[in-house]
């Protein structure tokens, strides 16, 4: 069954730019994945700050090939994340 991550990523003031070009960078490698069915990411602008990531794998281990892949580490682990107030990722398996 597929496993859906919902994430949100809150950049610490005057870092959005940089969390904001980590996803650019992030989503075609992502979404060119073996086992991603779906990433989208967001950006209320109303809250510029916040960026929601949606993220569909065929199983759970496809995320796990997700969060070991380079380019996860170089532009989420090493590039995002360092300048983020907040994070926080909740993880749901689909309903057949």
């Amino acid at each position: 069954m597929p496993y859906v991550v919902s994430a949100t990523w809150t950049a610490n003031p005057g870092q959005e730019d940089v969390v904001r070009g980590a996803i650019e960078n992030l989503t075609p490698p992502s979404r060119a994945e073996e086992g991603n069915l779906f990433y989208q990411a967001y950006q209320d602008p109303a809250e510029p700050l916040v960026f929601r990531l949606f993220e569909v794998y065929t199983d759970e281990a496809a995320y796990a090939a997700h969060g070991a892949s380079d380019h996860f580490r170089t532009y989420a682990l090493d590039t995002a994340i360092p300048v983020l107030a907040n994070r926080e990722r909740a993880f749901y398996e689909t309903l057949a």
